[in-house]
């Protein structure tokens, strides 16, 4: 069996990377181009408002290049998590930036457009028939949950992609993806061992963070062999590790040795991180363990209501020792000063205190000669977190403590205006488990000729 090459150009599509780390893989005649396109890692808002958190500009870049030496090499392109989150909203805006594309660097070939989104109808029977599971500490789904969001998704593995490939697609722009999946299942429908190729797309899927220096924004190239898989950065700054590559299998996991997945999990227990050079790095003994019955799991978000920030500094001493009575009291006096006849939430993050982590701040004590805070409402209309915001704006600005020796007012506003209207918020409203026999009834592709 053939050494498979797959070239990770970036960990996003639309975050960049260097024409020059690509090209130097594009060199190598890669078998495959991979990326992903988006994550959850931003938050609900993108989801529930169906925005692309990615940049469009930005995104036809990347996708130029990739397209290109795609259709130049005659070999996949397959993208994951198309435009951010994968809602078909999203991926319908890469679709036409991909058509875009295609005009313009007169290119033609065959696109598979797999969809992620499920109709609402149809979770809510699941639901009742029993297949939508709890999923860790989020709470159990109800039916209003599913009405309420306004896109849920599920995370695909590797069979709708498969499937598009044996179509012919050559070009495959999935909706919300399995991170791994996009780089893993064009190997695994060649014949490659699962495991392998999916702890390899874990690897891949966030480009050369795994090198040292890391970053998301160069590209990397992984070798596929019968029982192993290699990683080497394209970028001759960079390196891979024994080190690096095992310390970036453990990212974003709650267990050093199993990475649950679609389908089942990868048990990573008896892997073994070996320098091939000090650049390259090999790994074997991966192992995947499926699941009896398969699972997708299931993403929704729902509007929570209307933000509205100010964002505002102090470097007095005196006021930085009392913020946390300050920041309490201040609460009390903008109930008494806005009496207000609708609900809303207020609430601070200072920067410089435990604006980072909050309750879980481990140091108690302010060193800081400055704070920065961040004054946050929220409520049902954006008008009624505007005026909680500014009451609260304006009485901390003239709010008088012990010991205030200036009344001009107690803050640094950066900007102007000094009160932000965020517009709707979103929370997620559905995350948990799907059961389905067979994943592929779950996803529905379409193909398109597209011709430049």
């Amino acid at each position: 069996m053939k050494e498979l090459k797959i070239l990770s150009p970036s960990g996003i599509v639309g975050y960049g990377f260097p024409e020059a780390s690509f090209l130097a893989g594009v060199a190598q005649k890669p078998d495959l181009i991979a990326c992903d396109g988006g994550s959850t890692d931003p938050g609900p808002y993108y989801l529930g408002s169906g925005i692309p958190f990615t940049n469009a500009t930005a995104v036809k870049r990347d996708m130029t290049l990739m397209l290109k030496a795609a259709c130049e090499l005659n070999i996949p392109l397959v993208i994951g998590t198309a435009g951010g989150c994968g809602a078909d909203v999203h991926v319908a805006r890469e679709v036409e930036i991909i058509r875009q594309i295609a005009k313009e660097e007169k290119l033609s070939f065959k696109m598979a457009v797999i969809s992620s989104e499920f109709d609402k109808d149809m979770l809510i029977q699941q639901l009742h028939n029993g297949k939508i599971e709890k999923l860790g500490p989020a709470p159990e789904v109800t039916e209003k949950d599913i009405l309420d969001s306004t896109h849920i998704v599920a995370q695909m593995g590797i069979e709708p992609i498969i499937e598009a490939l044996d179509a012919g697609a050559q070009v495959v722009i999935c909706g919300r993806c399995y991170d791994p999946a996009a780089f893993a299942a064009p190997a695994i429908r060649l014949g490659y061992d699962k495991a392998l190729a999916l702890h390899l797309g874990k690897i891949l899927e966030c480009a050369a963070i795994c090198a040292t220096p890391g970053s998301a924004s160069d590209c990397i190239m992984g070798y596929l062999g019968e029982d192993y898989f290699c990683v080497e950065p394209l970028n001759p700054d960079r390196k891979c590790t024994p080190t690096s590559v095992s310390a970036h299998t453990l990212y974003e996991k709650t267990n050093p040795y199993i990475l649950p997945g679609p389908g089942g999990h990868l048990d990573l227990s008896e892997c073994v991180f070996t320098a091939d050079s000090d650049r390259r790095v090999r790994v074997t003994g991966s192992k995947f363990v499926p699941e009896a019955v398969p699972s997708v799991k299931l993403e929704g978000a729902k509007v929570a209501g209307f933000r509205t920030i100010s964002i505002c500094g102090n470097r007095d001493p005196i006021f930085i020792s009392q913020i946390d009575d300050i920041l309490e009291n201040l609460k009390k006096r903008t109930a008494d000063n806005l009496s207000a006849d609708f609900n809303y939430n207020l609430d601070f993050i200072v920067y410089g205190k435990n604006g980072v982590m909050g309750q879980l701040e481990p140091n108690s004590q302010v060193s800081s000669h400055e704070i920065g805070i961040v004054i946050d409402v929220v409520a049902d209309t954006q008008e009624h977190s505007a005026a909680a915001c500014s009451v609260a704006r304006s009485t901390l600005l003239h709010y008088g403590y012990p010991g205030r020796i200036a009344t001009a007012g107690n803050l640094a506003f950066p900007f102007s205006p000094s009160d932000i209207k965020v517009g709707e918020i979103y929370v997620f409203s559905v995350y948990a488990l799907l059961r389905s026999e067979n994943p592929l009834e779950l996803f529905k592709t379409g193909y398109e000729e597209v011709e430049g």
